[in-house]
C-alpha cells in the first residue's frame, strides 16, 4: 500500500526558510501525509528536536512511518506519529506530553496519493465509489449519501459556498433528476451529471467541469472549513513565543479562514477607531510575516503542477 504512497512536498523550501527550525525545537506537522516536508524538518531538528506528525490516514502514518526511518538513528530526532484531525489538535498534543511548540506546519487540501486512489472517490479523473473521507473508520458520512439524499436546495448551497460554482442550483437539479432514474454511486455518473448540466459553452474554459463540485462535496463530507478553523485556533494557543506558524492553502475558502484568523490573533484591538490610543488592553497573539502570501516559483508547478494553486501564509507568536 505505501508504494502507492507518491508526495511531493509543495513550497518546501520556502516553509523550511520561515519556520526557522532549530535543534531542540518542536515541530508539529498537522497534515504529515508523506512527510515529505516533515523528512527535511527532521534533519533540522537534530536528535534533540521532536517530531509530531498528524493524519487521519493510516496510508499515509505508515508511509511516513517508513520515510522517516530512514534516517540515520544518530541524527533523528524523537518522532510521534499520531493518528487523528487537526481539528482535535489539543486532544492530540495533550496526548503526546508537550509543554509547547516551536513551529507548525499545515498542508492543506487532499494529497496526491488520495487523489490517485480511485477507490478513495476524490478524483473526477478516475472511476470510483462516491467516498470522499479522509478517515474511513471514524467517518460515516459519504459524499454518496449526500447527492442521494440532500434535496436541491441544500445540494445548492454546499456546492456554491464550498466552491463558488456558478452553476450550483443547475447541477443540483440535475443530480436530484437524475438520481430517481437510478443511484448515484459512483465518480464517473456524477461527472456525466455535472457535465451534462455546465452549458457547453461554460465547459470550455475554466478546467475540468467536475473540479468545483468535488471540491465542495469532500469539503462537507469532512467538515473542512470548520476543521481548520478549529485547528489554526489550537495551533496559535500552543506556539511558543517566537514560534511560527505555516499554512499552505489551496483555494479562495481556505485561504481567507487562514488570512482573517491571522488578523484576527494580530490586531485584537476593540477601541474605536478615533480613539488616539488603545484602552481596551487586548495586546496582539500574532505577528503576520507574510504580509502577501508566498507563491510557487514556475520551475515548482512545471515538476508538480498540482502546487499551481498553493498559497502559503506566514504568522509568528509574540
Amino acid at each position: 500500500m505505501t508504494n502507492q504512497y507518491r508526495h511531493i512536498p509543495v513550497l518546501l523550501a520556502e516553509c523550511l526558510e520561515y519556520l526557522k527550525l532549530e535543534t531542540k525545537h518542536t515541530f508539529v506537522d498537522a497534515t504529515l501525509g508523506g512527510a515529505g516536508h516533515s523528512l527535511e524538518a527532521a534533519k533540522l531538528l537534530g536528535r534533540e528536536g521532536t517530531l509530531i506528525g498528524i493524519d487521519q490516514d493510516d496510508m499515509a502514518l505508515e508511509a511516513a512511518g517508513l520515510k522517516l526511518g530512514t534516517m540515520p538513528e544518530a541524527d533523528r530526532p524523537n518522532i510521534e506519529l499520531l493518528h487523528g484531525n487537526f481539528g482535535d489538535m489539543d486532544e492530540l498534543l495533550l496526548s503526546a506530553e508537550i509543554p509547547g511548540v516551536d513551529a507548525f506546519l499545515f498542508d492543506l487540501g487532499v494529497s496526491s496519493p488520495q487523489l490517485d486512489v480511485p477507490s478513495r472517490g476524490f478524483s473526477f479523473k478516475e472511476n470510483g465509489p462516491l467516498d470522499m473521507r479522509m478517515d474511513p473508520g471514524k467517518q460515516t458520512l459519504t459524499a454518496e449519501e449526500i447527492v442521494n439524499t440532500f434535496n436541491a436546495a441544500d445540494l445548492s448551497r454546499i456546492i456554491r459556498a464550498n466552491s463558488d460554482e456558478k452553476w450550483a442550483s443547475r447541477i443540483a437539479e440535475f443530480i436530484v433528476r437524475e438520481r430517481q432514474k437510478e443511484p448515484i454511486t459512483q465518480t464517473d455518473q456524477l461527472v456525466e451529471i455535472i457535465k451534462a448540466a455546465i452549458p457547453a459553452s461554460a465547459r470550455r474554459a475554466g478546467g475540468h467541469p467536475a473540479k468545483r463540485t468535488f471540491q465542495a462535496l469532500r469539503i462537507e463530507v469532512n467538515g473542512e472549513l470548520d476543521v481548520l478553523r478549529r485547528g489554526l485556533d489550537a495551533a496559535i494557543r500552543w506556539l511558543n513565543p517566537g514560534g511560527r506558524i505555516a499554512v499552505i492553502s489551496y483555494h479562495s475558502l481556505e485561504d481567507r479562514i487562514v488570512k482573517d484568523t491571522f488578523a484576527r490573533f494580530a490586531d485584537r484591538c476593540t477601541c474605536p477607531p478615533d480613539l488616539p490610543l488603545c484602552v481596551c488592553g487586548k495586546k496582539p497573539i500574532l505577528k503576520i510575516v507574510t504580509r502577501k502570501p508566498v507563491l510557487p516559483t514556475e520551475g515548482e508547478i512545471a515538476g508538480n503542477p498540482r502546487a499551481r494553486s498553493a498559497k502559503l501564509r506566514v504568522a509568528e507568536r509574540l
